[in-house]
């Protein structure tokens, strides 16, 4: 059997065994982890097979045969003591650390081979400061662990690398890429596009808010940057370059909104989910809590496109380019979409788990999928789409599998050793309980730390060790996760490490170093809504309806003076005058006080209003 076909059934086996489990309920806990772990290791080795094209290919299938092996033999290995392991405190043996290193090394190998040499770092160094941090000096001493109390920590138990986020990813976020793989496999991802289309094509800059509007609907659903990038860029970019946008400006337009995707409902790159675990708070807090500031996000990189096509006179896409509303809104356009929604929200509203209610969904999708597509396609071709999108929901499962399983492991080894204790500690003495300087060094920390890692991963690090500075101040658990989640979610498109940006340029085959900056303007808005969840605790629905009230003005006085400011809006006849007053209306809106964010926004429209009075009168 040739390589691909391999891959194509080992994914397959993972999005049915995720399908099962969601549709019957999961295993126990640990057997549930222990099988989805070994059916996404297994297939991540046959995906990104070592040695591929070189000539030492045939020790690279030998090294993916042992790694496959020892991560099928320890899963197993907990499958069959699981009784023993959850009733006793089970004492580490040779075997059991044998079993630990092989399966945490073909972890972090598959993390190095899918997203880079830094992932795999930061957990070894975990490893390493749990067995060794003994010997180091002052505050980030501990009294040490010896490798079988690792061992039982990692291997042993439901708090390492069977914890918490790896039981999350076996559920939950599996559930819900499958859901999102078979929605686009349906026909979901090109209604997304033609929608998209349609409402932005005809506006100034319409290629680049169509690149706004498709990446913000994909993104909702896949929850993932890069890959969102690599998926509506390959037809926007090259559209916004065809109608004449400079190549810079079109790569960073999707990478930044591709980036939205991660901070958008319902699925938010799997870290709501996440999120919802580690507060024990409902997954519908959550979402609701994140959907003013995904608003607001959105709002703001589509008024900077609005701004920047005005000035530079971008053009608008030709009609015969766009597609009719007629096919936009056909029954086996739109029924699927409605179908998998109507499902997945009457499971909630059931009160089933979340899982469950990703099940109904693809139930009504399914359902929906088949019954407008009969006549049309064969029942061979309608089962072809359906496997093809259990397949892309294996593949898409292994990333997250693989990376929250090694960020459950370096989870552990920061709470065995109290090491996020000691960094929150360090971080409220240094700004002495200030609560704006405690978000300031979180945020250029949760930069730093976020750079070069996905999302989801990148959210578990900082939660573990920075939200707890923040959290120690006063700060709102909620607003204190959500805004290391935005700060680490924004890395991706902040340089010098910003993945998104990188892949953009790709495609759109220009340098990245103006692409980010670039998409630093774009996305200028994002660095400061964290801070709004501070000031403002309606910004996530926190508090009564006045304070969401005053947290939306606040924010819509921000998303259009920021970008007016940045793109050079004309406002008046003098342009030290449109700097004055739209730096005023930031700093008004910004002042803690319940006015003023209504002040901000009524001066905004005034200024508006003053400027288009103006420019009527010189024309």
């Amino acid at each position: 059997m040739s390589l691909e076909r391999v891959q194509k059934a080992l994914a397959v086996a993972v999005g049915g065994f995720v399908f099962y489990t969601a549709a019957t309920g999961p295993f126990e806990g640990l057997i549930q982890r222990a099988l989805f772990l070994a059916l996404v290791t297994v297939l991540g080795l046959a995906l990104y097979p070592s040695g591929a094209g070189k000539s030492w290919r045939p020790l690279g299938a030998a090294i993916d045969l042992a790694l496959a092996a020892v991560t099928v033999a320890a899963c197993l290995y907990i499958v069959w003591h699981y009784d023993e392991i959850m009733t006793t405190l089970p004492w580490a043996t040779g075997l059991d650390k044998a079993l630990t290193a092989g399966l945490v090394l073909a972890v972090l190998e598959l993390g190095r081979r899918t997203v880079g040499l830094i992932f795999p770092v930061l957990v070894l160094l975990g490893i390493g400061y749990a067995l060794f941090g003994n010997l180091l000096p002052g505050p980030l001493q501990h009294r040490g662990f010896d490798s079988a109390f690792v061992t039982e920590t990692i291997f042993l138990g439901d708090l390492g690398i069977w914890g918490m986020l790896t039981g999350v990813a076996a559920t939950v976020i599996a559930a819900f890429v499958l859901f999102g793989a078979l929605l686009l496999h349906s026909g979901g991802g090109q209604a997304f596009m033609d929608i998209a289309m349609r409402l932005g094509g005809r506006q100034p800059g319409g290629a680049a808010k169509i690149a706004t509007i498709a990446s913000g609907l994909f993104g909702m659903i896949s929850g993932s940057a890069v890959a969102n990038v690599a998926t509506t860029g390959n037809f926007t970019i090259p559209m916004m370059i065809r109608l004449g946008y400079p190549r810079a400006f079109a790569a960073a337009v999707e990478a930044v909104a591709s980036t939205g995707g991660q901070i958008a409902p319902p699925i938010m790159g799997a870290a709501a989910f996440v999120m919802a675990e580690i507060l024990g708070i409902p997954y519908l807090t959550i979402i609701l809590g994140a959907i003013i500031p995904a608003v607001l996000f959105y709002l703001s990189v589509f008024m900077t496109v609005h701004f920047v096509a005005v000035r530079r006179n971008l053009a608008v896409v030709p009609e015969e380019d766009l597609p009719e509303w007629a096919a936009i809104l056909a029954p086996r356009r739109v029924l699927p979409i409605a179908a998998a929604l109507a499902g997945l929200g009457l499971g909630i509203w059931l009160g089933r788990s979340i899982s469950t209610a990703a099940f109904y969904g693809i139930v009504g999708l399914l359902l929906a999928f088949v019954a407008t597509e009969a006549g049309r396609l064969s029942p061979r071709a309608m089962l072809g789409r359906i496997v093809d999108g259990l397949g892309d929901a294996g593949k898409g499962m292994v990333i997250i599998g693989v990376l929250l399983a090694g960020a459950q492991v370096l989870v552990s080894m920061i709470n065995l050793t109290g090491i996020g204790v000691t960094l929150s500690s360090l971080i409220v003495s240094l700004a002495g309980d200030s609560v704006a300087l405690v978000a300031l060094i979180v945020g250029g920390v949760c930069l730093v730390m976020g750079m070069g890692l996905p999302t989801t991963a990148a959210y578990v690090l900082v939660a573990a060790v920075l939200a707890p500075a923040m959290t120690a101040v006063g700060i709102d658990p909620l607003a204190a996760h959500l805004f290391v989640f935005y700060f680490a979610t924004i890395s991706v498109i902040t340089p010098p490490v910003c993945v998104a940006v990188f892949v953009a340029a790709g495609i759109a085959n220009t340098n990245w170093l103006p692409a980010a900056g670039e998409a630093v303007r774009l996305g200028a808005v994002t660095y400061v809504v964290p801070f709004l969840f501070l000031l403002y605790p309606g910004m996530t629905l926190q508090g009564s309806w006045f304070d969401a009230l005053e947290a939306i003005a606040a924010g819509l006085a921000l998303v259009i003076a920021i970008p007016a400011l940045l793109s050079g809006t004309r406002l008046t006849r003098s342009r030290a005058i449109d700097i004055a007053i739209l730096a005023g209306v930031i700093a008004v809106a910004i002042w803690p006080h319940p006015a003023t964010p209504f002040i901000a926004l009524a001066a905004l429209a005034a200024a508006f209003r003053l400027g288009s009075a103006q420019r009527g009168l010189a024309a």
